[in-house]
């Protein structure tokens, strides 16, 4: 009986195994190696860090870089300021319908691909789009307006994008609050602000930490949402990755790429784990 359990287990483990062996380490890996290497004529190869240390004294490689890793870390904490007071009234203040119902409308957009929801934002504000029209129909704005293709507008879709993950998270977390517990902190005297910072915050944290490292790891590596909103001049890290690999195939700097990129977002799930005491185990339940 014993052993049959054992072989029942080994059987239902196999299918992860596989998945995480054949579509995550062994590619890795593969990465690394491809990585780790120099060419020296057609074919043949050297084990070098060249490709690294392009990579860390091209100025343009070395800006996009930390330009991406900022532009993400901020697309995040406003994706958090957004989806928290959301989040809060779907979880505390709206009951029965109202409740499902914001609940579902915050999932309607994840019904297309990511692809269609960027075309969306692209038919609302390029200069003959709705938001153009009608700012000039309210005297705002004497000609047509073009708002694609900046900064501004790339982090509109890297938010509108992450908003559902962020949401989800801190709904789930937030639900498990006891109301009376909030209610007691009102009738010890503390104000709104200190039952946020006391009471609710210190709760909500592991749905504010989960929501965080999704949400940054989703915007460091989107791909569709840079290049059609932000267009040529707002440069990103997953565009470079995809012009080394496609375009000039040149397959060695980018797994290069491919990897810093890896290393970069680990260490900020790591920093950001740190910095709010958590551990993984406990942030993913």
């Amino acid at each position: 009986m014993r052993n049959q359990s054992r072989v029942a287990f080994y059987l239902l483990l196999m299918p992860l195994v596989l998945w995480l062996g054949l579509l995550i380490i062994i590619p890795h890996i593969d990465m690394l190696l491809i990585s780790l290497r120099e060419r020296v004529s057609f074919g043949v190869y050297d084990r070098s860090l060249a490709q690294y240390e392009k990579a860390l004294t091209e100025p343009l490689y070395l800006r996009t870089f930390a330009r991406t890793a900022v532009m993400s870390v901020l697309a995040t904490a406003i994706t958090l300021l957004i989806a928290f007071p959301v989040a809060y009234y779907i979880a505390k203040m709206a009951r029965g319908r109202l409740q499902q119902v914001l609940f579902l409308l915050c999932l309607i957009p994840f019904y297309v691909s990511e692809l269609v929801r960027t075309f969306g934002w692209m038919i609302l504000l390029r200069e003959t789009g709705i938001v153009s029209n009608l700012l000039q129909w309210a005297g705002l704005a004497d000609q047509p307006v073009e708002m694609l293709y900046t900064d501004a507008t790339m982090m509109v879709g890297l938010v509108y994008t992450s908003m559902l993950f962020m949401v989800v998270p801190l709904v789930t977390t937030l639900e498990s609050l006891d109301d009376s517990v909030i209610e007691a902190g009102y009738d010890l005297g503390g104000s709104g602000l200190s039952v946020l910072r006391e009471i609710i915050i210190p709760h909500a944290m592991p749905g504010i930490v989960s929501g965080c490292i999704v949400v940054f790891m989703l915007s460091l590596g989107n791909y569709l949402t840079p290049t059609m909103l932000g267009g040529k001049d707002s440069l990103w890290f997953t565009e470079m990755i995809y012009n080394q690999f496609i375009v000039r195939s040149n397959w060695e700097l980018g797994a290069a790429f491919g990897f810093m990129l890896l290393v970069l977002s680990s260490v900020i799930v790591w920093g950001m784990l740190r910095l709010t005491g958590r551990t993984l185990k406990e942030t993913m339940g």
